[in-house]
């Protein structure tokens, strides 16, 4: 079992709210991207917090980054059990693993476009996508390739891409030769639904492991938020922020 690491945070909505949600965030970003949740969840009476995964944001530095690590960072972060976990992609995969470990530790499980199960041509895009990336970190270059992003989103894709180690993103792939949780799914005990990306955009869920999710765990629900790519809070915000709020209620 890995040794898990402290994770910073950052957080929506009052302390003592009755709720609290716990937010993990994808490959090359950080939990301060993970805001249209944080800010949609705290309106509705919630806590969120967010964390920076091990090698993004300000989180410490490590030699390991195995998905095994990801999970035992985020199952070991302080607040639990929780009563909502929601995951984005890498963040998706961790909180899958760490959710079928321990059955106490959250209480519904929501998955943004997950990363269960990587196929060949989703690692290629990937790739390039963090190439590009750290290629340019500038607020320019973000808002060149997001014209449609809000101004937020912009600027902390930016922060994000200007504080991740490039060899931890880098290494996130090589250690995870065979990525892929699906094992993980039959025993996820948990109410769990995914909202994926549009197919017809990008997403590495919808098309391609939805049907391979469903035969190992019929409970998991899917929704599909027409128009966007893998990062859908970023690219339809209020659309998922709807069907995120539908899946709740």
């Amino acid at each position: 079992m890995p040794v898990p690491l402290s994770l910073p945070t950052c957080a929506w909505g009052a302390p003592d709210a009755s709720r609290r949600a716990l937010l993990v965030h994808g490959l090359g970003s950080n939990g301060a991207l993970m805001w249209r949740y944080g800010t949609a969840l705290a309106e509705d009476g919630w806590h969120a917090t967010a964390v920076d995964l091990r090698g993004h944001g300000t989180a410490p530095r490590a030699l390991d980054y195995t998905l095994a690590a990801y999970a035992a960072d985020v199952a070991a972060t302080p607040g639990g059990p929780w009563d909502l976990v929601i995951g984005h992609s890498l963040g998706g995969a961790a909180a899958t693993l760490a959710a079928a470990a321990d059955p106490d530790w959250t209480r519904r499980l929501i998955l943004i476009d997950p990363a269960l199960h990587l196929l060949p041509v989703d690692r290629d895009a990937v790739r390039h996508s963090q190439q590009d990336s750290f290629a340019d970190t500038s607020v320019e270059a973000v808002r060149r390739a997001h014209p449609h992003w809000h101004p937020n989103d912009v600027e902390l894709k930016s922060a994000a891409a200007s504080q991740a180690s490039r060899w931890a993103v880098e290494q996130t792939s090589a250690q995870n030769p065979e990525w892929s949780v699906l094992d993980a799914v039959p025993r996820l005990g948990v109410r769990t639904h995914v909202i994926a990306s549009d197919p017809a955009v990008h997403s590495i869920y919808a098309g391609k492991i939805d049907e391979a999710i469903a035969a190992a765990n019929p409970a998991i629900g899917m929704s599909i938020v027409a128009g966007a790519g893998h990062s859908p809070h970023r690219d339809r915000p209020e659309e998922t922020i709807r069907i995120l709020r539908e899946v709740l209620a």
